[in-house]
């Protein structure tokens, strides 16, 4: 019986996706490197300092440990003052019924997000209230596609992986989520999140009555 939720936080609870792009785009720029939006999908659902590193490579870069832990303070810095423009109006359409939903049902629910700002990010949309764990890039030191994050949700929930469905809209994520041995949702187009158990192009589509009736026999 499904008994919990794990949520990723960008791209599925809210979009900073531009915002990283835009502190990403910044520092490459100071760097005279190569990054642009096909670059950018890269990253996605990827650690910071594994984040950091495909754009070295990409730029056929040489960089010290010393220098490329500077670099990705200062796209942290760059991505935490943009973070002060978000508000409640932020959530992706869909993304606060769900999680309304699921708090009335009773359902119990974790984060699972690979960024450190996690906690930024739900204060200023209101959000801590839906979550009862909250697990982030500062939680377990392996990034997705490891599934140490969801994993690490689901035991601070006290649930078994099977008795968890993982919301993700990152390849990484859902290969995470599918090795870990949860069931998972994936949030996007088929090229990217086709491998999920069930795919839904947006959060508006993904509601629980949807969710239920796909895993009707989960119920």
């Amino acid at each position: 019986m499904i008994k919990g939720f794990i949520f990723d936080l960008d791209g599925v609870i809210t979009d900073t996706a531009e915002l990283h792009f835009l502190a990403w785009k910044k520092l490459a720029d100071e760097m005279s490197w190569l990054f642009n939006r096909e670059v950018n999908e890269k990253l996605r659902g990827v650690s910071r300092m594994d984040s950091i590193n495909i754009i070295r490579e990409h730029n056929n870069a040489t960089v010290d440990e010393h220098k490329l832990l500077e670099l990705a303070a200062m796209k942290n810095d760059i991505y935490v003052a943009s973070l002060d423009t978000m508000t409640e109006d932020d959530y992706l359409p869909g993304a606060r019924e769900l999680l309304t939903h699921l708090r009335q049902e009773g359902f119990l629910v974790a984060l699972g997000s690979a960024s450190k700002n996690s906690t930024k990010v739900l204060k200023q949309l209101d959000a801590t209230k839906y979550f009862d764990v909250i697990g982030d890039g500062n939680s377990v030191s392996k990034s997705k596609p490891a599934p140490d994050i969801f994993l690490f949700g689901a035991d601070k929930l006290g649930l078994k992986p099977e008795e968890c469905i993982v919301y993700e809209d990152a390849e990484a994520g859902v290969d995470a989520a599918n090795t870990g041995g949860f069931y998972s949702v994936g949030i996007g187009p088929e090229e990217r999140v086709g491998y999920a158990d069930l795919r839904f192009d947006s959060m508006k589509e993904a509601t629980l009555f949807a969710v239920k009736n796909h895993f009707e026999e989960l119920f």
